[in-house]
């Protein structure tokens, strides 16, 4: 039997956005995956934990977004693992816990440009590949030509969750930058105020 193809693009979603979205359904619909997983972090060992929601907040977040999308799916699975979350160990996890599924890492050409400061990175490319979608302004560097490494050209928003935090705290609309859905879970409670 067919393994299934299982694109994994993690984030801190903090909020999930359209411009995760787009993104995540282009790796989903236009690529040969079959689904795509939202993994949400709960401490990316590069960012302050003090500006993240909490954690369940954000997984909330993420399936509110994508409740009407069968092939996306969010993931909790990093909130159980030992923190902070490195791929690496989340990936290793995962091919344990699911052997009928194949993990592919997606990731923006920004990170492909750090990759190899990544814990165990040449792990990650021996036994993973990795979908790259570029970003504008971004070298990919010498690690774009590795065979592990496919390159997308997927549409992209210039749209951040900073500018949405801040966006929120001015008192200012985030309405259409988010779905309607997390749009009306914001509004109604005090994420991110």
């Amino acid at each position: 039997m067919k393994k299934k193809k299982v694109g994994l693009f993690f984030g801190s979603f903090n909020p999930v956005h359209v411009g995760h979205l787009i993104i995540a359904n282009y790796m989903a619909t236009q690529t040969d995956l079959d689904e795509v997983w939202l993994v949400v972090s709960p401490q990316n060992p590069l960012k302050k934990k003090s500006t993240l929601a909490r954690d369940f907040d954000r997984l909330h977040l993420v399936r509110l977004a994508i409740e009407d999308c069968p092939n996306l799916k969010a993931s909790n699975i990093e909130f159980d693992l030992p923190k902070p979350s490195y791929t690496i160990d989340t990936l290793t996890y995962l091919k344990e816990a699911h052997p009928d599924k194949d993990f592919i890492l997606i990731m923006g050409g920004d990170n492909l440009g750090t990759l190899h400061k990544w814990k165990n990175y040449e792990q990650i490319l021996n036994y993973y590949q990795i979908y790259v979608y570029q970003r504008p302004n971004y070298e990919l560097g010498n690690l774009a030509t590795h065979p592990a490494i496919k390159i997308f050209e997927a549409p992209l928003m210039q749209v951040s969750a900073s500018y949405i935090r801040k966006c929120i705290r001015e008192g200012h609309s985030i309405q259409y930058i988010v779905t309607q859905p997390v749009f009306e879970y914001i509004n109604s409670s005090n994420l991110y105020k």
